[in-house]
């Protein structure tokens, strides 16, 4: 009897008369096809050697591998093929079939609890680990855990496959009682009709793992991307080239476009292996395949060709400075000959190429408004997904965080909308990843770490690791670890993160080993890494990564007592900020510049200056930022009231106490223990200037516990922003 614990195990679902599951350990379920199937192969057990002739017998054989691997058939499709190999198994397995949909459930229980002595004796029917052994195991297994319920909904559809074949074979009947060459023609018209209707009714439902791979490996084009999929270079360009080498002999396009139809099929084959190449790297390979293109598109006179090629070249030349021009010649021209997809994608392009170039974001929505009214009139739903991912990233670059959640949310609802109303699976773009990416850094910068995981268990649920865009939610995963790490003080442990971030983003991973280092005091090692990175990052045109490492390079020169030196770096930071109009990065280079302005002994002028920062870091920082900047409003007025007279001098310093609880309860969301001991040793000193003991013995009791955890590595703990 099936078991009832379905619970533990599945979710049952029922389509179309065929029930499925996916049941835990096994890739496979049972269907109406699969017991006819299995009844095929009780019957060839049970029939002797003698009954069956040795031709017929291998005529069988050769006939069930491509029953047991395809997608499910017509009970009267099967009775034929059967019947080609071997008429008298075909009645056997027909007279079967009838007595069990025609009988009782029980029927059907009596024929699966059978089945195991297939495996039984000294010399049994079937090897286990055969084939057919195998395919049997799986269909026991299925069978044995599906709940009562769902036993009589798979008898249900058996009868209904059975009725359907039954059907189909009186019609064929009649039809030859009315005369052969009437009966002929309206055979083909019936024949397509009645078994269209049969697969809608019966074989409808999701193919088994090996089903699928069986059917994928049939179909060159379909292999090509599932291969491209996985990034199997080797079969991705073998399916590609074998695709359209099967295309041009069999002469399908020829036959529908006349002699044109060759030179298409070689143009696009070379326009497909151009974009192979370019999506592994292989640019150099891709040029020359998109060279290829070009002549034979210019030879026969294809602008529709010619014009995909354009958008390929912009691609493979972006690095270079004019390539702006060569993008906008390719978005007029997909305007001219009716393209909008290819002028949406060319916008999009022209605009993230501005965004980097330091242009206004008004003038950049307005852009982006035009293509969105292009993508609504045609709709061109993918192109409305990269749209929002656009601007959540362009948000973010100009350092405006609520604004980027505000578009990754509505993404997000977009496409949950979407899949209510439609019915249409999950998105797995390469939009979807990098908007729910964002999400994720996002809260993590907010100290919500439990919401940021959440997001990345969706992503990796979404794109597993071997699939095409896998690699952003890993890089994501990583740095997201690596800034918990550091905050935590676990330097070893965010140092064995940088190896994984380098495989992902080389840039990205030794900027985080030289944060490593100088947060290890390994001065002149993180010195050395951060010049040949800055020089590398400047010939790359990465003025975002450029200034970030101006910043480290400046906090390496303070941390080393040579404040004086930082204050150039500072400057060029600043005024990168200013001209790549990077608002956030701004306002962290003018807290540097208070902070190196605070060691030289000018803390008014850093007041001023904090002033000016402090709004935007307050209003779309990182927590840790914010507790930084907070951390350094407090310093400047402790440095500043050191002239005042005693009751101004008190209460400058009440109100520094403030701020410096404001401070810990920033680092406290993103548990900087670090930096949450700096304040503690800070407020100890304060409230014992101010008499007040009991505050000032808490405050070092929980430095002692924090600074016995955390080793300060040498540096003066008052000495760091």
């Amino acid at each position: 009897m099936a078991s009832v614990h379905e619970s533990l195990y599945f979710n049952p679902m029922m389509t179309n008369g065929v029930v499925h599951a996916n049941v835990f350990g096994i890739k496979d379920w049972v269907t109406p096809y699969k017991i006819a199937v299995l009844v095929l192969l009780n019957e060839m057990g049970r029939t002797g050697e003698a009954a069956v002739s040795l031709m017929e017998r291998r005529r069988l054989n050769q006939l069930l591998l491509p029953l047991l691997q395809g997608p499910d058939i017509t009970l009267t499709k099967l009775y034929k093929l059967i019947e080609e190999s071997c008429p008298q198994l075909a009645n056997s397995v027909q007279i079967r079939i009838k007595l069990m949909a025609e009988g009782e459930l029980k029927d059907m229980e009596q024929f699966f609890d059978d089945l195991s002595d297939s495996f039984s004796g000294t010399e049994p029917e079937v090897h286990k680990t055969s084939v057919v052994g195998l395919f049997l195991r799986h269909m026991i297994l299925a069978y044995s855990k599906l709940s009562f319920s769902q036993v009589f909904k798979l008898y249900t559809a058996l009868q209904q496959y059975f009725q359907n074949g039954e059907k189909k074979t009186v019609e064929d009947a009649d039809m030859e009682l009315t005369g052969r060459e009437e009966g002929e023609r309206k055979m083909e018209k019936e024949e397509l009709d009645v078994s269209i209707r049969e697969e809608e009714v019966s074989c409808s439902g999701p193919l088994s793992q090996k089903q699928a791979e069986f059917f994928l490996s049939q179909q060159h084009y379909l292999s090509y991307l599932n291969n491209l999929r996985v990034q199997d270079v080797f079969s991705s360009t073998h399916s590609l080239l074998h695709y359209f080498d099967r295309l041009i002999l069999t002469g399908a396009e020829s036959k529908s476009n006349g002699e044109e139809g060759y030179g298409r099929s070689l143009r696009y084959a070379a326009l497909n292996l151009a974009a192979l190449h370019c999506r592994f790297g292989h640019y150099q390979q891709a040029e020359l395949a998109l060279q290829e293109a070009i002549r034979i598109a210019q030879e026969s006179n294809d602008h529709v060709c010619l014009q995909h090629c354009l958008s390929w070249l912009y691609v493979l030349g972006q690095k270079r400075s004019d390539s702006y021009v060569l993008l906008e010649h390719s978005v007029k021209k997909a305007v001219h000959f009716g393209l909008p997809y290819l002028a949406s994608l060319g916008i999009q392009s022209l605009v993230q190429q501005r965004a980097f170039a330091g242009k206004t974001a008004n003038k950049l929505m307005d852009a982006l408004k035009d293509s969105d009214l292009l993508h609504w009139k045609h709709s061109l739903s993918e192109l409305i997904d990269i749209s929002i991912a656009q601007k959540t990233a362009i948000w973010r670059l100009y350092g405006r965080s609520t604004m980027a959640l505000q578009q990754a949310q509505m993404l997000l609802s977009m496409n949950s909308l979407e899949s209510v109303n439609a019915g249409v699976q999950q998105n797995n773009t390469e939009s979807f990843a990098v908007a729910l990416c964002h999400l994720a850094e996002l809260h993590a910068e907010q100290g919500c770490f439990a919401a940021a995981s959440e997001v990345l268990k969706h992503l990796k649920e979404r794109f597993p690791p071997n699939s095409q865009h896998a690699q952003l939610w890993m890089l994501c995963d990583q740095k997201i670890q690596f800034d918990r790490a550091m905050h935590d003080g676990k330097y070893h442990l965010a140092d064995s993160l940088v190896t994984g971030i380098t495989a992902l983003h080389s840039t990205e991973g030794v900027y985080r080993k030289a944060v490593v280092l100088q947060a290890q005091n390994q001065m002149t090692e993180a010195h050395k890494l951060l010049q040949k990175l800055l020089i590398h990052c400047q010939k790359i045109r990465n003025t975002e990564m450029v200034i970030s490492v101006l910043l480290s390079v400046a906090e390496l020169y303070w941390r080393s007592s040579s404040p004086t030196i930082a204050l150039p770096v500072l400057l060029q930071a600043l005024a990168l900020s200013k001209e790549y109009r990077l608002q956030y990065l701004a306002s962290e280079t003018v807290l540097n510049l208070a902070f190196a302005q605070l060691i030289l002994g000018i803390p008014e002028q850093a007041l001023s200056l904090l002033h000016m920062a402090i709004e935007p870091i307050l209003a779309d920082g990182a927590v840790l930022d914010k507790g930084r900047a907070m951390f350094l409003v407090a310093k400047c007025q402790v440095a500043s009231a050191a002239s005042y007279d005693p009751p101004n001098k008190a209460e400058a310093l009440e109100a520094a106490i403030e701020n410096l609880n404001e401070a810990k309860n920033y680092f406290a969301k993103v548990d900087c223990k670090e930096r949450i001991r700096d304040v503690v040793y800070f407020q100890a000193r304060l409230y014992h200037t101010l008499g007040k003991t009991q505050e000032r013995n808490r405050c070092a009791m929980l430095f002692r516990q924090l600074h016995q955890e955390l080793p300060s590595h040498g540096v003066p703990l008052i000495n760091h922003l």
